[in-house]
């Protein structure tokens, strides 16, 4: 793997990411739930837990790998975060992928989108855990690096905004402390600031990592009226995979070469 290969946790979690993106299995790239009015709004963050440098970009229809571009946003530009059409000019200049916005649909969203404006529950038709996609890495240095990457809620409104692309809420990442990325509803997300409440919880407060997920998924979510998972790693490599929802797919490796592949 790359990791073993020597690369750092930033490239895995970008790989990671780009790769999931790219499966039309999945809530994120081609394969996006789509907007109320049938398109595709991507959204995608990165964050390097070296430096806490981050990069994020929302509401993008036509970038190929959203992934890349938050890349392209923390390295190549004094922003955090870009939006919209203002994003896919940075892409543009940038010389990544462009593709029409049906590159993203599916057969399986379309059914989705029709369901849920005819007031059938998406969930009747897809688990809710084929949704975000997310991966966060701790490499041979020690660092720790998220990624996550998401078309958002199904039947959303044209401009809405989850906690994917916001840093603190659904990606973060800090060496010597955690990385986290949370799948969702993005709204209580937000309003948690859910993985900076992770992160903020074990370096603070000396929670373990299992503890500040526990905490934050079956105390504090709840209590908002959310619900939803995260996958998260500490600093000396400890994985925490853990979810209120019905279920979520997941898979994990350590540094012993032990996996893990879940889906309940």
């Amino acid at each position: 793997t790359l990791l073993e290969r020597g690369g750092s946790a930033l490239d895995a979690v970008a790989a990671a990411v780009h790769l999931l993106e790219d499966d039309p299995c999945f809530n994120a790239g081609h394969g996006a739930a789509l907007t109320r009015d049938g398109a595709a709004e991507l959204d995608a963050a990165i964050m390097d837990g070296r430096q806490t440098r981050a990069g994020a970009v929302a509401s993008v229809r036509h970038v190929r790998n959203p992934i890349e571009l938050a890349r392209r946003v923390m390295e190549k530009s004094r922003h955090v975060l870009l939006v919209g059409a203002g994003a896919e000019e940075f892409a543009l200049e940038e010389g990544l992928p462009l593709v029409p916005n049906h590159y993203f649909r599916t057969a399986e969203r379309l059914e989705q989108l029709e369901a849920e404006q005819r007031g059938r529950h998406v969930s009747d038709l897809m688990p809710a855990a084929a949704g975000t996609v997310g991966a966060v890495a701790r490499d041979g240095d020690g660092n720790l690096a998220a990624a996550t990457s998401t078309g958002g809620m199904t039947n959303k409104r044209p401009g809405r905004v989850g906690d994917s692309p916001i840093i603190g809420a659904g990606t973060y990442a800090k060496n010597g402390v955690c990385a986290v990325s949370a799948t969702g509803h993005g709204e209580y997300f937000i309003r948690a600031v859910a993985a900076h409440h992770v992160c903020a919880a074990v370096e603070y407060r000396a929670l373990t990592l299992e503890q500040a997920v526990r905490e934050l998924l079956h105390e504090i979510l709840p209590a908002l009226g959310g619900d939803g998972g995260l996958i998260a790693v500490g600093a000396r490599g400890r994985i925490v995979m853990d979810f209120s929802t019905e279920g979520m797919f997941r898979g994990a490796r350590d540094s012993s070469g032990k996996r893990e592949i879940a889906i309940y």
